[in-house]
């Protein structure tokens, strides 16, 4: 049994490829790289990023099985020959599309941003307009209940 957030049966069953137990374990340690995480820290990850970490791992060893020699590819920013030009990124063409679509949706890899709700949104304690004086037209006296008539 392969150290893996899926099994070989489970990618078959993701994406139809068949891979064999070594072919799993590259691309578990290809997600564990791009998803900072590693499987034995599984019993602390939450069940919902487990089903996109095994997603992951399931398209990552379906591509890589089509794909050669990864360990040896070139990371570059411009190639050219015969007239073809390419242009690549930051490590170049060693995720799958699919497998890092599925990390994308972990809870870790997301942004971290926190909505503030400001004195003027609805709901504020501050009323309708929070620049008002205490004294101003917006607020009204009124008597105290349960006062003489």
């Amino acid at each position: 049994m392969v150290d893996a957030w899926a099994s070989t049966g489970q990618v078959t069953d993701i994406t139809t490829a068949t891979v064999t137990e070594t072919q799993l374990v590259q691309a578990q340690a290809s997600v564990e790289m791009f998803s900072n995480r590693i499987y034995a820290d599984s019993d602390r990850i939450r069940p919902r990023d487990l089903y996109w970490l095994r997603l992951a791992v399931a398209y990552q060893a379906a591509w890589e099985a089509g794909q050669f020699d990864l360990n040896t590819r070139l990371d570059t920013t411009s190639a050219q020959q015969d007239g073809a030009v390419a242009t690549l990124g930051d490590r170049a063409v060693i995720l799958g599309p699919r497998a890092k679509q599925a990390l994308q949706r972990c809870s870790w890899m997301r942004s971290r941003s926190v909505h503030i709700r400001s004195a003027f949104e609805a709901g504020s304690a501050y009323g309708r307009d929070p620049l008002v004086d205490s004294e101003g037209d917006e607020h009204l006296w009124r008597p105290m209940s349960g006062g003489g008539s």
